[in-house]
């Protein structure tokens, strides 16, 4: 069942090891927009039937609030996905993170198995979204631009460590502490290809979870490229995310403004603007920003 209407609206997706109750719980009480219990890298694979378990406790344990409540279970090519699946789906996660795709047919896959078990849970059939992490191997890069119409995907996002182990890196990053071409590729791939698809493009990670002005400058500038959100591995990253990806009331002062002087000349396909000129485009990205601060 491919998922259409409005492009899904989550601005931070704060990650929690579903090995640890005290975690999970702390990042569910927080002001997270999405809550992602990470069943693959935060978690052991010794420990993994310990911390199904732990999931499902917790998410029956939540009498409100499942819509906002994801599991990133283990990737496909691996043992564990299936398993994941049929521990935590009677518990109604509100979505499904699936790491390592390497394309379109894996989530065709994920959606016959979430099908089978929504239908076994009493679950409304497509109710389970899904984002997918587009990126992290070099098969995947050249997918990105495959997800329009996947059954239940309404987000893409991109991983740069796992894309490193893929290909060999030692580094991603440059000396100024910028992201390297192919990262940068990376990046850029996801936002297309969340675009094309019409799915919300969600920035990865900041590993220095200490560094909270140069994650606000990220995600302001990631905001201007385009993308909607951004993933966090800690409490404290939550609200500057929050923030950054929340259009300012300058920017919504200039795009109202845009938006009545078209309304106010109406049929015209350029007008001028404090100097200069202006031209559809600039309508099309006014009337975006505002219906993003809407949502």
């Amino acid at each position: 069942m491919a998922v259409r209407g409005e492009v899904f609206s989550a601005r931070s997706w704060l990650f929690a090891p579903g090995d640890s109750e005290k975690k999970m719980e702390k990042a569910a009480a927080g002001p997270a927009d999405i809550v992602l219990i990470d069943l693959e890298d935060a978690v052991a694979d010794s420990e993994k039937p310990t911390a199904r378990t732990m999931v499902l406790d917790f998410l029956k344990s939540q009498q409100s609030g499942h819509e906002r409540l994801w599991v990133r279970v283990n990737p496909l090519d691996g043992p564990h996905t299936l398993a994941d699946l049929v521990a935590v789906m009677p518990g109604r996660p509100g979505g499904i993170m699936l790491p390592k795709a390497c394309g379109r047919p894996d989530v065709e896959r994920l959606d016959h198995y979430l099908s089978a078990l929504e239908a076994a849970n009493g679950i409304e059939q497509g109710a389970t979204k899904v984002i997918v992490l587009a990126t992290e191997t070099a098969a995947a890069m050249f997918t990105t631009g495959d997800y329009a119409g996947a059954p239940r995907v309404v987000a893409l996002t991109w991983g740069a460590e796992d894309l490193a182990a893929s290909i060999g890196a030692s580094e991603n990053y440059t000396p100024d502490g910028a992201y390297s071409f192919t990262f940068e590729l990376a990046r850029s791939l996801c936002l297309l290809g969340a675009a094309a698809a019409g799915v919300a493009p969600i920035d990865t990670i900041q590993g220095d979870f200490r560094d909270l002005d140069g994650l606000r400058k990220r995600a302001e500038m990631v905001r201007r490229s385009g993308y909607r959100g951004m993933l966090a591995i800690h409490p404290a990253q939550v609200d500057v995310i929050n923030e950054a990806f929340a259009p300012n009331a300058d920017e919504l002062a200039a795009a109202q403004e845009i938006v009545d002087l078209f309304a106010a000349n109406p049929g015209v396909g350029a007008i001028g603007y404090k100097g200069g000129m202006l031209d559809r485009p600039y309508l099309a990205r006014a009337q975006q920003l505002l219906k993003l601060a809407r949502r």
